[in-house]
């Protein structure tokens, strides 16, 4: 409790019995039981003195006791009720204006005023309500009168009390309280009085929207709708006589003193002793009290005085409350707030509501740094006993910490937010602190580095699972040192690796990974991890992936490649060259599938890569053959290419493939590594693609006595040659009659006998080639023991094909003069269609004379001048 007013006396011992008090500025009417009105002045104040003076006295205000008072400044009236009658007078000077004669018999009235904004002015509507027995007279001041608004409402008892809220009036009976619409009359049911046979009913307007309604010694608030609103009640220590508010106190006049409660928050502020109060009114912030002879009036504390006291009783939501009410000049006044605001969230963190106190440092700006000094182990120890604090914070353990952490958390990743906003301004707010004076964090870096670090801490202690996350986001700004520490100590070492990552310390993350992979029991057991890091780095960080890369790629070769192949951009980025040469030096058997990677999944048309993929081929089937001539029958020497077993047969079918299919090796560099007494299809292949086809074929023909496999080769060749591709068909035939000198062949292929002609083949060829064979030079080439008969079926497939080709041209040439004819005929169909333009034609839209102007002729002889044809398609007129 504090005090928050002080009752101080005004009038004493009153000779005539008081039945009624209203108040407005310094003016203190008071209505007697004969029936008198006195006015009384009440000024000074200082030094708890006030001066009084009986500014009027109206014996003859009334004949009976004036039962009610009410003065309505806006409207410059005071309203009275007497002999029970409504009575209207002038408020300064109490001359009548009006008595509403209708009223005869009313025991009770309220008002209703009403502010609003018309034609850029400020106007009041005033509304009564009186009422008469078991109705309601409902009545609007206009000119200077009361006028009845709407008819009577009937109502069940006769009214105890009430007041207006919103379009509606809330009664109390005897037993019941009811809220009335005015608009349809219906009224609502909202409870009941109470139990005890002392309690009448109350009806308190709280604000434009809220009532209190008393029920025994409870305070009800409910709504303009009748719904309660709020959860609690409040609760007085006697049953109250009648309420009045009092921003942001309710006073209530009980039988034997003056209680004051607020609502929220929820608080018995003080008891003020008087003597016997019944009366109590308010009015340009003046309360006063009255007994049946004496009046006091309760004069609040100085708001200052008030503030200090309810923060040092921790009675920090009515702090509030009376802060924002202070006189001071705004910037004092939200220093005041602010400060008030910070000592309640760390009274809320020491009572435990870390929610709410965390939600409140947020909206305050709260240093960061001095929320995270309230929990334990979070701040560096010299750090932490640096920062100041109302009172030590208290000590958490078990399930109030883990609670505790995890509002930390909410907040902290909304200080994070904050942060990531005010990169895009120009200023930044000083942050507020928990006690006036302490030092601050401003740095905007420092602060990240603080919340990030903590966060990563809270997440070890609530729900480890978040610490990745945390620690891969883009602006993640963690301690280092404290990081690495933290996460050491819980053993989070794949976290500790994305930490160095992200720090650029990859040397340290690898050495890491190095020493996890052979323990047993780390989750980083293995090559894996290793493999994805290195395939992050790209290519500025060459050297290292090369460093780390070896240990991989000797126990496990193939995953160790992906670190050269991996289909990320990193990998692909990586220099292709120096790759080569690093597999060649330290894992030499990768080459060839990296090779094999970069040309046919990255189509890389470097002749260097290809001319390296050929020569690594033919190295590793050198090596197989020497085991695979091992295993020949003896007297054979080898057969065809590709057919070999096991991998000697795939590599170099691999191989035959390859310089059949690729466009970019450079086969004058190739040809000169393969031997002469092996790789005879390779060589074939290589002299083919140097153009060098009389050797190639003779390969074929004679070496390896393959006439599929030459043909098979004219037939390739021919298809790639778009000119000169009868040549190659006649090389093969010229091959067979006539075998290169053994001289030549001896240079070509070591140790190779002198070829035999094969005019069996030659023939061949000149039959089912006919058409692709220059038939003259292929005669000319002819042996003279050649005989007719030989060549008869040569011969009748040629000049049947010239026979056919001779029938083509002629009907060809049937179709070209019949085009001819049909054209040359429509030629002279439209020449002989003609339009004379003279001096009477005239233009069929305009029906202007034509003239020497430009026109325009339709396909149905319409003629127009040009400009008037508007669309070629359409004639703008029917012919004539």
């Amino acid at each position: 409790m504090h005090d928050a007013y002080e009752a101080r006396p005004i009038l004493e011992k009153l000779p005539l019995p008081i039945e009624s008090i209203a108040c407005h500025g310094d003016q203190l009417l008071v209505g007697t039981k004969p029936g008198h009105l006195l006015v009384y002045s009440i000024t000074g104040g200082q030094h708890g003195t006030f001066k009084v003076d009986l500014l009027k006295s109206f014996k003859s205000f009334s004949k009976k006791p004036i039962q009610q008072l009410e003065c309505i400044p806006e409207m410059q009236i005071v309203i009275s009720l007497s002999d029970a009658v409504i009575n209207v007078h002038e408020l300064n000077h109490f001359t009548p204006i009006t008595s509403i004669a209708k009223t005869k018999g009313a025991t009770l009235f309220s008002t209703d005023m009403q502010k609003g904004n018309s034609g850029g002015g400020v106007h009041f509507t005033l509304k009564l309500c009186v009422a008469v027995r078991r109705k309601l007279q409902l009545f609007i001041w206009r000119s200077r009168t009361f006028e009845e608004l709407k008819p009577d409402l009937g109502v069940p008892d006769v009214p105890k009390a009430m007041s207006w809220c919103g379009n509606s009036l809330c009664v109390g009976f005897k037993r019941d309280y009811f809220l009335i619409n005015i608009d349809n009359g219906q009224p609502k049911d909202l409870f009941t009085t109470g139990n005890a046979s002392q309690a009448e009913p109350t009806v308190t307007k709280l604000s434009e929207d809220m009532l209190a309604l008393c029920r025994d010694n409870m305070s009800i608030i409910i709504d303009s709708e009748g719904q309660p609103a709020k959860k609690y009640a409040l609760t007085w220590s006697d049953f109250p006589l009648v309420l009045e508010h009092d921003q942001p106190y309710i006073i209530a006049v009980l039988p034997k003193y003056v209680e004051v409660r607020t609502v929220d928050p929820r608080l018995l502020v003080q008891s003020i002793e008087v003597d016997k109060p019944k009366y109590i009114t308010q009015g340009s912030g003046h309360v006063y009290v009255a007994s049946n002879n004496y009046i006091w009036r309760l004069e609040p504390v100085p708001l200052p005085r008030q503030i200090q006291q309810l923060v040092e009783d921790k009675q920090f939501e009515l702090a509030l409350h009376l802060a924002y009410m202070t006189d001071e000049v705004e910037a004092d006044r939200q220093r005041r707030i602010q400060h008030i605001q910070n000592l309640y969230a760390f009274d809320l963190f020491q009572q435990h509501r870390f929610e709410e106190s965390m939600k409140m440092f947020a909206k305050l700006g709260t240093d960061p740094a001095q929320v995270i000094g309230l929990f334990p182990d979070l701040l560096p120890k010299e750090y932490r006993l640096v920062l100041q604090y109302p009172s030590n914070p208290t000590e958490l353990s078990g399930a109030n910490l883990e609670k505790g952490l995890t509002a930390l958390i909410e907040y902290l990743t909304q200080k994070r937010q904050d942060l990531a906003k005010e990169c895009n301004q120009q200023t930044v707010a000083t942050p507020s602190t928990i006690c006036e004076g302490s030092k601050v964090v401003t740095s905007r870096r420092q602060r990240s580095l603080i919340i990030d670090t903590t966060l990563l801490k809270c997440y070890l202690q609530t729900n480890d699972a978040l610490v990745a996350p945390l620690l891969r986001l883009k602006d993640n700004n963690c301690h280092l040192e404290e990081s690495e520490r933290v996460l050491k100590i819980y053993q989070k070492y794949s976290e500790l690796i994305i930490l160095y990552e992200k720090k650029g310390m990859h040397k340290k993350a690898l050495d890491l990974l190095l020493r996890q992979s052979q323990k047993v029991s780390s989750p980083l057991k293995g090559h894996e991890r290793t493999v994805a890091y290195l395939q992050r780095l790209g290519a500025d960080h060459f050297e290292l992936i090369c460093e780390y890369a070896q240990w991989v790629l000797k126990s496990h070769p193939e995953d160790g490649l992906k670190i050269f192949t991996e289909d990320i951009p990193e990998v692909e980025g990586l220099p292709r060259e120096r790759v080569l040469d690093y597999l060649m030096c330290t894992a030499k058997d990768l080459a060839v599938p990296y090779l094999e990677h970069v040309i046919m999944n990255c189509a890389d048309e470097t002749p260097e890569f290809h001319n390296r993929l050929v020569n690594l081929y033919k190295d590793r089937i050198q090596l197989l053959m020497e085991d695979y001539k091992h295993t020949l029958p003896e007297g054979q020497s080898f057969v065809r290419a590709g057919s070999e077993p096991g991998e000697l047969g795939d590599i170099r079918r691999k191989l035959l493939f390859f310089l059949e299919t690729s466009q970019h090796y450079r086969p004058e560099r190739l040809l000169t590594r393969f031997p002469f007494d092996s790789f005879f299809e390779e060589r074939a292949l290589l002299l083919g693609r140097l153009g060098r086809h009389e050797q190639a074929l003779a390969v074929y023909a004679h070496i390896l006595k393959d006439t599929r496999q030459a043909e098979e080769y004219c037939r390739r060749t021919a298809s790639m040659e778009k000119e000169g591709t009868n040549d190659v068909y006649l090389c093969l035939f010229q091959t067979y009659i006539r075998p290169p000198d053994p001289e030549s062949m001896r240079l070509m292929m070591n140790n190779t006998p002198a070829p035999e002609p094969n005019v069996q083949a030659a023939l061949n060829v000149l039959e089912v080639y006919h058409d692709k064979i220059d038939t003259a030079r292929a005669l000319e080439m002819l042996p003279d023991n050649i005989q007719v008969k030989d060549i008869c079926g040569f011969l009748e497939k040629v000049m049947e094909g010239k026979a056919m080709q001779k029938r083509d041209s002629q009907v060809l040439k049937s179709l070209f003069y019949s085009e001819n004819l049909q054209v040359r005929e429509q030629h002279i169909h439209y020449q002989s269609k003609r339009c004379v333009i003279n001096d009477e034609k005239n233009c069929a839209v305009c029906k202007r004379r034509i003239g020497n102007s430009a026109f325009a002729r339709y396909p149905n002889e319409v003629i127009v001048h040009y400009y008037c044809c508007k669309d070629p398609d359409v004639c703008p007129v029917e012919p004539t």
